[in-house]
């Protein structure tokens, strides 16, 4: 009964976000907007992407992901086996910019606050930003060192944590339609979304998790492979080959000798 209240109580704030959001009329892109898209999905979602601000198509439906970069989405998720109607997606910015500009700081300063909310009311396991300005942003919120221009693109497909969030910047879809080249690139990253969908099959048997729960072991080891990136686990793809490994080893493949005798 609890959840189920708290899940209503959810419903119910997100309703008076999304009209906030809708008859917003805070910056200058109210006046050249036809609708200011609030987030859509599954309020119970494990992953929230974030996007930069809607297209054209989505402004005049306002509904998120329809134009070019939606049905490149949609292929991207159908790929990687993920179900769109699991995720929550909302962007950094309502409404839609004026000829495809980039989004002038003090319209993101005023409607970040929007994001802000969405993200304390999903409560997501991961964040996925997509793109430089979400990602920038996101960044920045959960004190996150943001790199060089030239060396933006290597934060792409990795997993990041800070203040017990989890973070997975991705290329925006739409970067295909300028960049046909990166198509495998996007769909490599983008299958990261199913991994991150679910906890390794290994967990519960894991050493890992027992040397957790005893104190034994950092908790990012557990966050960012065994409720993570567990595809990239050196003990998984070991547990998955048959090939014997010792208990003590962790998931990046190095030998902890101190947890031999524990």
């Amino acid at each position: 009964m609890k959840s189920y209240l708290l899940s209503e109580n959810t419903a119910m704030e997100m309703k008076r976000l999304n009209e906030e959001i809708r008859t917003c009329n805070k910056c200058r892109l109210s006046e050249t907007r036809i609708n200011a898209l609030s987030g859509e999905g599954n309020l119970n979602a494990r992953i929230m992407l974030i996007a930069q601000a809607p297209g054209k198509n989505e402004d005049q439906k306002g509904i998120m992901f329809i134009g070019p970069s939606g049905k490149i989405l949609n292929e991207l998720l159908q790929i990687s086996d993920v179900d769109r109607r699991g995720l929550y997606m909302t962007n950094l910015v309502k409404c839609m910019l004026p000829k495809y500009r980039k989004p002038k700081q003090d319209e993101i300063d005023i409607c970040s606050s929007y994001l802000d909310r969405e993200i304390e009311l999903i409560d997501p396991k991961i964040l996925v930003p997509l793109g430089h300005y979400s990602t920038t942003y996101i960044f920045k919120k959960y004190n996150l060192s943001i790199p060089s221009k030239q060396e933006f693109y290597t934060l792409y497909g990795r997993l990041f944590i800070s203040n017990s969030r989890k973070i997975l910047p991705l290329q925006h879809p739409a970067a295909i339609l300028h960049r046909p080249e990166i198509k495998e690139m996007l769909i490599k990253n983008y299958h990261k979304l199913k991994i991150f969908s679910e906890d390794c099959k290994w967990y519960a048997v894991c050493p890992m998790k027992r040397y957790y729960e005893k104190g034994l072991l950092e908790k990012k080891w557990v966050e960012l492979y065994c409720k993570g990136d567990w595809e990239t686990c050196i003990r998984y793809k070991m547990e998955e080959k048959g090939e014997p490994h010792a208990d003590w080893m962790l998931p990046d493949g190095t030998i902890d000798e101190e947890l031999k005798n524990m």
